[in-house]
């Protein structure tokens, strides 16, 4: 009875976290005109799982998004014709891509306890590691595709795997940001080895009331520390593709808000810093 029970909780959050993900997956900060998009972290919620109940339930977590991201991309397919580039750009640009995010709970536990690290410390360094692992496997995938499937099409059959490479890294770079930062902020947060996730505790250097009463100012600063990493990606990376063919260029860069870029980093990181000061500042004298 209380494996079913546990069962069907698993069952019951890993299928609002694939919900989660898929409405996110639909917030595209930045969309790519031959395809791929920056998302509002769309592969979190998919992390979280494999990272709470392990990577099996990552990966079969990750199929059903996998399958859902399919059916929201079936207009994908009439570009291809025959049997087995159909086949090949389901499996590789999507049910593979998108199932791979499931190994983002691979390194839970492999910081061994005992290190000089706290709880929240090994579990976003666990957490942030995993999801960069399962950028990288999803990165890959996507590129085979674009090298063979793609090539001729989308992309020039000469040098394609070259060409695939950059392309893919236009959108697969700043999408990995944005989930990584998502992923060791929420981890430094939310204690999700518990059976039900809750905060964690104040660390042994604050102490209750300090945190509670100062702690925003240092959620304050990571939140605009990611604004800033999520801004700036949007307006830079989209301008890493040409706009006539979507090759991998440099040559664009020069059309970049870079006033934009530089107002929104710098206003940012001022403000961040300053709230971290004020944070220290203030922890210091309550102790």
């Amino acid at each position: 009875m209380k494996e079913r029970k546990q069962l069907t909780k698993t069952l019951v959050e890993s299928s609002l976290m694939v919900a989660l993900s898929t409405v996110l997956s639909m917030l595209k900060l930045a969309e790519m005109p031959y395809g791929g998009s920056i998302t509002l972290a769309s592969m979190l919620p998919i992390a979280v799982i494999a990272y709470r109940h392990g990577v099996i339930t990552g990966l079969g977590s990750g199929l059903v998004y996998a399958a859902l991201q399919q059916l929201l991309g079936l207009n994908t397919l009439s570009y291809v014709t025959g049997w087995q580039s159909v086949l090949a750009v389901i499996l590789l640009d999507y049910m593979l891509a998108f199932t791979v995010v499931g190994f983002a709970g691979i390194f839970r536990g492999r910081i061994a306890k005992n290190s000089l690290m706290s709880a929240s410390e090994r579990q976003k360094l666990e957490l942030g590691t995993g999801m960069v692992l399962a950028c990288i496997l999803r990165y890959i995938l996507h590129t085979v595709a674009g090298a063979t499937v793609w090539a001729g099409l989308s992309i020039p059959t000469e040098a394609a795997l070259i060409y695939s490479i950059g392309y893919n890294a236009t959108y697969m770079i700043p999408e990995t940001i944005v989930n990584t930062v998502a992923c060791v902020w929420l981890g430094g947060v939310i204690d999700f080895s518990k059976n039900l996730p809750v905060r964690f505790a104040p660390s042994d250097t604050d102490t209750a009331q300090s945190a509670e009463a100062y702690g925003w100012l240092s959620r304050i600063a990571a939140i605009i520390l990611l604004v800033i990493v999520v801004a700036d990606s949007v307006m830079i990376f989209p301008h890493l593709q040409h706009p006539d063919d979507g090759s991998f260029t440099f040559e664009f860069l020069s059309s970049v808000n870079w006033i934009a870029v530089t107002v929104v980093s710098a206003v940012g990181i001022v403000i961040a810093a300053v709230s971290l000061f004020v944070h220290k500042i203030l922890r210091e004298k309550k102790a």
